[in-house]
């Protein structure tokens, strides 16, 4: 099992929309793309200081699956409004 976990800091102008947006674009991909298995997003509360303000959590089977992830136009156009919108992001992928 793969697991992809991104976390993203939003810019501060209309962040609350982007942020909600953003989220609702990526539980949608989970009918959209067939070898994402699973995908958990989180909005934070805390509003801490090391805190980011999103993160999504996905699964797939196999590295093979996380590409075509990577690589679907449904995903391509949601990376393209999040890098619009955030100032940074961190990703880890690893094998469960």
């Amino acid at each position: 099992m793969i697991v992809h976990i991104v976390m993203f800091a939003f810019k501060a102008e209309n962040k609350a929309e982007n942020v909600a947006k953003a989220k609702a674009m990526l539980e949608a991909l989970t009918e959209k793309i067939d070898p994402l298995i699973s995908m958990e997003v989180g909005v934070d509360f805390s509003g801490s200081e090391r805190s980011m303000d999103l993160v999504l959590t996905s699964t797939f089977e196999t590295k093979e699956g996380l590409s075509t992830y990577a690589t679907h136009p449904a995903h391509l156009e949601v990376v393209a409004f999040i890098k619009e919108v955030t100032e940074l992001s961190k990703v880890v992928d690893y094998v469960r």
